[in-house]
């Protein structure tokens, strides 16, 4: 197995990780019908920390309002949770997965009467798109696969039956020799990679798609408008067309999983001279000495494991 710890946290008990399972018939397995976060938690200078926590914990919660999915639990209930998991799992480093499905009750596409159940996971993962790509930078291809036009599902939900999606994006480019796809939307403009925002910087000023071009507002993306505008750049949200990202002198890409990561090459055209900018380095630096504890926690981002 790739990954593994000793406990997951299940409707509010510990189980061993291998006795966390459910039925073959659950809702969420035939219907998409889960709720998800991803989180990181980090070691730093002061002990264990956990980005941005609550925040992820009222996006899931808003997935559920969207979804109609009834949450047994408070936003406090799962902060003490997901804090709990981290140290029965004797873990200071690691990714967390909050999540909240339909089980088995009633197999059909009505989910009324099935029921809802809450678990938090907890397990030790690298770099999302490899050790090296941080400070080397990924290639990327726009995909032929576009994101939901308006009216079909909701992508403001962050919900397991929308990365159906993701997932034809994701193999489509790796089944064509790159690390990751971007998505364009309906219209025909930038939308965002498989599981990641992107950002593009032009002129000294950076550029991000609007939640309006059926993307994911990552709370990862909100941290870095955040921070690239304390640290003095102009950054705005508009739509975006392919040919731009040809053109760019920098692209980069967050999210929970692949963090601050430099985007060197667009369907095989070099970006920035092939290298990661001056921009995206400055950014990354701000990012990783906060969550590291190097730098002062100005936001409020960081959850303390005591």
């Amino acid at each position: 197995m790739a990954f593994q710890a000793d406990k997951i946290w299940f409707d509010g008990k510990f189980v061993d990780w291998d006795k966390a399972s459910v039925h073959v018939l659950s809702h969420a397995l035939h219907y998409g019908t889960c709720a998800f976060e991803g989180v990181r938690a980090y070691k730093a200078k002061q002990g264990a920390v956990i980005m941005r926590l609550r925040d992820h914990l009222k996006r899931l919660a808003e997935t559920c309002v969207i979804y109609r999915i009834p949450v047994t639990y408070s936003i406090e209930d799962l902060e003490r949770a997901a804090a709990e998991t981290l140290k029965v799992n004797k873990l200071d480093g690691a990714y967390i997965r909050p999540f909240i499905f339909r089980g088995f009750g009633e197999l059909g596409v009505n989910p009324q009467k099935c029921p809802v159940h809450t678990v938090i996971a907890a397990w030790d993962w690298g770099k999302y798109l490899g050790p090296e790509a941080l400070e080397k930078g990924v290639s990327v291809c726009v995909s032929s696969w576009r994101r939901a036009a308006p009216d079909t599902f909701p992508t403001l939900a962050k919900a397991a039956c929308n990365y159906m999606n993701s997932q034809l994006i994701k193999l489509e480019a790796l089944e064509n020799g790159y690390d990751e796809g971007l998505a364009l939307d309906s219209y025909g403009y930038l939308s965002e990679g498989s599981g990641e925002n992107v950002f593009l910087v032009k002129n000294g000023k950076i550029f991000t798609p609007p939640s309006s071009s059926a993307l994911l507002p990552g709370i990862t993306r909100h941290s870095v408008i955040k921070l690239a505008r304390s640290l003095g750049y102009v950054v705005e949200q508009q739509q975006i067309v392919r040919e731009a990202l040809y053109t760019a002198d920098e692209i980069f890409l967050t999210g929970t999983a692949a963090e601050v990561t430099p985007v060197t090459k667009v369907d095989k055209i070099a970006i920035g001279g092939g290298t990661r900018g001056p921009i995206t380095r400055a950014i990354q630096e701000r990012f990783f000495a906060i969550i590291g504890g190097e730098a002062a926690d100005e936001f409020g981002w960081l959850t303390q494991v005591s």
